[in-house]
């Protein structure tokens, strides 16, 4: 028997740029409710970006760097038969851009001796080309998954 499908949370458009993915990403960089201190880091970072890229539209820059950070597969443990496989899967959308957004944020954090919104910019700009810490960590989980691929016969 399927399990329920979840009630997702609908996350209305942020009110600056009108876009739900962005609102999204202020919503993982909120710590303990404070929304108004995430949304300054991001639209700070936002900012430099459009200062230092000259960019009109650092949207743009964001949704690309989301969008490179993104895994195709990953490995799932499955147990069968008293033996733990790591098995390859392909990841859904929605799972796709919420580990980008993660991993993007993960980066950013680890990095000191800056403010979180240089950092922030930082890390999305390297993104968008295509290097970077989000990068390096979907390029593992991608070499995991293709490591594995012989035990994709057990995918459910």
């Amino acid at each position: 028997m399927r399990r329920k499908v979840k009630n997702r949370n609908v996350v209305k458009p942020d009110f600056k740029y009108n876009s739900v993915i962005l609102e999204q990403f202020v919503n993982y960089i909120m710590d303990s409710g404070k929304k108004n201190t995430a949304r300054k880091v991001v639209y700070g970072a936002l900012e430099e970006i459009k200062t230092e890229l000259k960019h009109d539209n650092p949207l743009e820059v964001f949704e690309a760097a989301i969008r490179n950070a993104g895994p195709v597969a990953e490995v799932r443990s499955r147990r069968i038969g008293g033996a733990t496989y790591q098995v390859p899967r392909e990841v859904r959308p929605a799972r796709k851009t919420s580990l980008a957004m993660r991993w993007i944020i993960g980066a950013a954090k680890a990095k000191k001796g800056m403010p979180m919104a240089k950092r922030l910019k930082e890390e999305l700009i390297a993104a968008s080309k295509n290097e970077g810490e989000a990068i390096k960590k979907r390029e593992n989980t991608m070499k995991m998954a293709e490591a594995n691929r012989a035990f994709a016969h057990f995918a459910w």
